[in-house]
């Protein structure tokens, strides 16, 4: 495998996880008899530009399809962040009915509906066929393609004045032309910004089970920096935001457009960076280690409950948490006994892998769990808020990342 930026040939493992299936590749119970698709999860480091990523066993169109199960709107906390941003970017730059938002991966309308609120002109780019039809819904106007150069030369060139995307760098398998085709789409003072767990959270924070297929890249700012300088744009702006664990917002624009300061965020963060190692082997050499403690406390409490007696169910069948459970070995609902989810795509279905089926949330009620098992750790407070009436009977809640913790 060669780096998918720089093309340097790959050596340096940062983690193996073994095999496992697309992560949001739910099962359907007519389809439970059949045989699913096993791929490596081997992340790589790139010694020359720091690109951490897996190779692209599973084809960007085999994932990103009309059965889709992930829907931005199911999320409140992610809604709230979604206006907050709007209002940010229209009060820092001033976008009104004259201007074009254009959203990359605009899901379901999560967030454009707010710029369209503000009779701001939107259009959303977005793959899934069936989540952009919950957007047209909506009013918005949606291209239904994966976005790239040629995209960008046919229907975008230099006609967004905002082009934004909210996790979508880490699931492009060509970044450089995903990339290059902003740079196409942006008016000569448009502005870009993206949203993506930071790599640096990520090895803090032993997030491994946010890498899965879907991510093809991990990204610091310092290989943003390089990747987005190739392509002729510059960021001139960051954020540290709370998001996903921990998240960077970069804001980039035409490295001919001097009309934008580069801000002091930029070259802190990058001094963190450096600081820390990233452009070093060693930064990245013991990640596999502290998984594997992971998965052994894992297992540990799933067995001491078992053999207790306990009931353990978990919350939210969420991508991140296929895959703990793959990687973990979890198959079936002897351990787990139901897995619960609030958006309906995902109901009445059984994760990929571990095959543990999918239900509503009045099955809470009905089972009275004594454990709940929160995998989506990133929404903990607000999954934990809306479960609170379990603590009546004793219910307790419980993650994982990034340590065995107890709520």
């Amino acid at each position: 495998m060669n780096c998918r930026h720089c093309n340097n040939p790959l050596s340096h493992v940062f983690c193996d996880l073994q095999t496992c299936p697309p992560s949001n590749a739910m099962v359907k119970p007519e389809n439970l008899t059949h045989p699913e698709n096993y791929f490596p999860l081997k992340i790589f480091t790139c010694e020359k530009c720091w690109l951490v990523q897996v190779d692209e066993m599973e084809k960007a169109e085999a994932i990103f399809n009309e059965e889709y199960t992930y829907f931005s709107s199911f999320s409140t906390s992610w809604l709230a962040h979604a206006k907050a941003y709007t209002d940010y970017m229209t009060d820092r730059f001033k976008y009104n009915q004259d201007s074009l938002v254009v959203e990359i991966a605009s899901n379901d309308g999560y967030l454009l509906q707010y710029f369209k609120e503000k009779n701001i002109p939107v259009l959303g780019v977005e793959p899934t066929a069936n989540t952009a039809a919950v957007a047209k819904e909506k009013g918005i106007d949606s291209i239904i393609e994966f976005f790239g150069s040629s995209l960008a030369k046919e229907k975008l060139s230099g006609k967004a004045d905002l082009i934004l995307g909210n996790n979508v760098l880490a699931h492009v398998p060509d970044i450089n032309d995903f990339v290059k085709g902003v740079k196409i789409a942006l008016k000569e003072k448009g502005v870009n910004t993206f949203e993506f767990p930071h790599l640096c959270t990520l090895v803090e924070y032993k997030q491994f089970d946010t890498i899965y297929h879907e991510h093809f890249s991990y990204l610091s700012l310092t290989v943003i920096k390089t990747i987005f300088e190739s392509q002729g744009l510059e960021v001139f702006d960051v954020q540290e935001i709370p998001t996903h664990g921990g998240s960077l917002r970069i804001f980039t624009k035409h490295i001919e457009d001097k009309s934008k300061k580069i801000e002091d965020n930029v070259g802190r963060l990058l001094e963190k960076e450096r600081k820390l190692g990233v452009d070093s082997l060693a930064y990245y050499s013991n990640f596999q280690e502290k998984v594997d403690q992971i998965k052994y406390d894992f297992w540990s409490f799933l067995i001491e409950q078992k053999k207790a007696g306990k009931k353990v169910i978990g919350y939210g069948a969420a991508a991140k948490g296929n895959t703990l459970l793959n990687y973990c070995g979890v198959k079936g609902n002897d351990l787990i006994n139901f897995v619960v989810d609030a958006s309906p795509y995902k109901q009445n279905k059984y994760l990929p892998g571990s095959r543990i089926s999918v239900v509503g949330k009045e099955q809470i009620d009905m089972y009275k769990p004594d454990y709940i098992i929160i995998f989506p750790w990133n929404l903990q407070e607000e999954i934990a808020k809306q479960l609170d009436y379990c603590r009546a009977w004793g219910c307790k809640f419980v993650i994982f990342i990034p340590a065995l913790k107890i709520i």
